[in-house]
């Protein structure tokens, strides 16, 4: 199988397992992949298993730039309740979160989360993001 369109996100960690913890609770990603590349820098892919999609995780002494706010990983959730209560988590936990807000349509009830290299984890409900890509003629093929 050839892949084919938008398969990963790259970014850089400073801690595998607190980033791998993370992506596991907040965005139910699981490693499908795990390897020291050429200069023994460990590459890790995660994946939810509902598309061929992964993030690349890649062990980094620094991040210099992490994702912020307008720039996200989107991560849609089965319900409100899923995001009040991983908001309720993350806060806990001592996470920088905005929200939850409720904005409607198209975006829907969003939280805004940070990782622990300060990039940006999006969890929402009402989205719609398949439906509206269903209805512009879906994916190419």
């Amino acid at each position: 199988m050839t892949d084919v369109g938008l398969t990963h996100v790259a970014l850089p960690v400073r801690d595998l397992g607190a980033s791998l913890a993370f992506y596991k609770k907040y965005a139910a990603m699981d490693v499908v992949h795990d390897r020291a590349d050429e200069t023994g820098t460990r590459v890790v892919w995660v994946s939810d298993g509902t598309r061929p999609f992964v993030l690349v995780l890649i062990e980094s002494a620094e991040v210099r730039h992490p994702l912020l706010p307008i720039a996200h990983l989107g991560v849609g959730c089965r319900s409100r309740e899923d995001v009040d209560r991983l908001t309720r988590e993350a806060r806990a936990e001592g996470r920088a979160c905005y929200g939850p807000i409720d904005a409607g349509y198209p975006v829907g009830y969003f939280v805004l989360i940070s990782d622990p290299d300060n990039h940006t984890l999006e969890l929402s409900h009402g989205q719609e993001v398949g439906l509206t890509v269903e209805r512009a003629g879906g994916p190419p093929g």
